[in-house]
């Protein structure tokens, strides 16, 4: 089958939106959304990508990821997030910057080299902002996640990861002086707009609803 780099891209963007929002099906809008284009372009690619078996669609409704789909979207999972990972690791580039080469690299068609990349970093089970890496057979576990912004006024919590991947939202993380594994302490919410005053290496700062909603953390 003839898989080209824009249906990988569609399928992986199908694949984030059910898992990362546990949505059971995604909306043709919501879907153009995400990738920047228009309704009418997503319905003609899903169309093709029916016809190859790769999505469950009917018109005027919702789409899923078929087995196949599903598959060939967990591969590409695999290999962006072991390609972030050596970038972040051996290349020098920091987790705002590894998005954009990881999405060129995780076309490559070649399972011995990224076998052979697994087996040299180790075989990691998270990237750099924290999201789990799938194994060769495409097992994975998908972590309970709690935001931020669910947790009450005095809990101490660890970041895991992030919910939001843009780079500008990591840099600003990064001038925070936060980072993967950072404690934080919730000081105090406030009940207008849920922005919040947390501490962390001994320092205090306010963040708004937004960031909390942004990041994932787990209770100490």
């Amino acid at each position: 089958m003839n898989i080209t780099k824009n249906i990988e891209d569609y399928l992986k963007a199908i694949f984030y939106l059910t898992q990362e929002f546990e949505f059971e099906k995604v909306g043709t809008n919501q879907l153009a959304e995400h990738l920047g284009l228009s309704p009418a372009s997503v319905s003609v690619m899903i169309k093709k990508m029916k016809d190859k078996n790769l999505v469950d669609y009917q018109k005027y409704s919702k789409v899923s990821l078929t087995d196949s789909g599903h598959k060939i979207a967990l591969r590409l999972v695999r290999k962006h997030r072991l390609w972030e990972t050596f970038l972040y690791r051996h290349m020098n580039f920091s987790w705002d910057e590894v998005h954009e080469v990881a999405h060129q690299l995780e076309h490559i068609h070649s399972p011995k080299l990224i076998r052979e990349l697994d087996n040299f970093l180790g075989n990691p089970k998270r990237d750099p902002h924290g999201d789990v890496i799938p194994d060769e057979d495409g097992n994975f576990i998908i972590p309970t996640k709690k935001s931020l912004s669910e947790l009450k006024a005095g809990d101490l919590c660890r970041l895991v990861s992030v919910k939001d991947n843009s780079a500008a939202f990591l840099k600003y993380v990064t001038q925070l002086g936060l980072a993967l594994s950072s404690e934080i302490r919730i000081k105090e919410i406030r009940e207008f707009d849920g922005s919040m005053l947390i501490s962390y290496d001994g320092k205090n700062e306010n963040v708004s609803n937004m960031f909390a909603e942004s990041i994932y953390v787990e209770l100490l």
